[in-house]
């Protein structure tokens, strides 16, 4: 589905190819951050959250779950996509039409047509909990842009260049905001600073982030 019912809004441009869409959940109808949160809530029922080992053994501090054709995973055996469940043993749960909503819109208004995701990481942030610098480079398809939905708690989002000892900019993300890059930022290093203890009327202490990308190569 191409995008539909937002407010033109105007994007931040924080890198090349990279923009900030301010409050953009907000310029869907009344409730729509509550669809959001239901449709997430649908997707936990089957395929729980879990806090996933890196190769290198560490148990990450954030919570994660996948929807779409295929799900974001890491182990010992290193870091993938699969069309399978590791927990479950099951497909992911499909990707919800409100999710494809919010992913085609925001990837339109920063100038990305034709954006059709196949795989969407959700992660669950906790007080204290972060996301260290790091490059997405897992998908056989770099060509689209990564679509980056924040709800809940505000969260300081760090966003750096091409090597790991550029200078990462830092930007505050509230509660339906929206990160788009892609272009010459789509390898860009990025992260999430150590969540501090609030609380949100919708999420409690915690914040949760979708994202959003085309991970095969073979989809439409």
């Amino acid at each position: 589905m191409q995008a539909a019912l937002y407010i033109e809004s105007e994007p931040i441009k924080i890198a090349d190819g990279a923009y900030l869409l301010q409050g953009f959940v907000s310029r869907f109808e009344s409730g729509f951050d509550q669809r959001l949160l239901d449709a997430i809530e649908a997707v936990r029922l089957q395929a729980p959250f879990r806090h996933m080992v890196t190769p290198g053994g560490y148990t990450m501090s954030v919570a994660m779950a996948n929807c779409g054709r295929a799900g974001w995973v890491t182990d010992r055996k290193g870091y993938r996509y699969s069309e399978i469940d590791p927990t479950t043993g099951l497909p992911w749960p499909a990707m919800p039409e409100v999710f494809l909503q919010i992913a085609q819109s925001a990837a339109l208004a920063a100038g990305y047509q034709d954006f059709v995701p196949d795989a969407c990481l959700i992660n669950r942030y906790e007080p204290g909990a972060r996301m260290a610098l790091h490059q997405d480079k897992d998908e056989q398809d770099a060509t689209a842009p990564i679509v980056s939905v924040s709800l809940g708690l505000t969260a300081t989002f760090m966003f750096g260049g091409l090597q790991r000892t550029d200078k990462a900019k830092r930007f505050k993300l509230e509660h339906g905001d929206v990160v788009v890059w892609g272009g010459t930022s789509r390898f860009n290093f990025h992260g999430i600073a150590p969540l501090k203890t609030s609380m949100h009327p919708l999420l409690g202490e915690q914040r949760i982030n979708l994202t959003f990308r085309k991970a095969l190569a073979d989809s439409p």
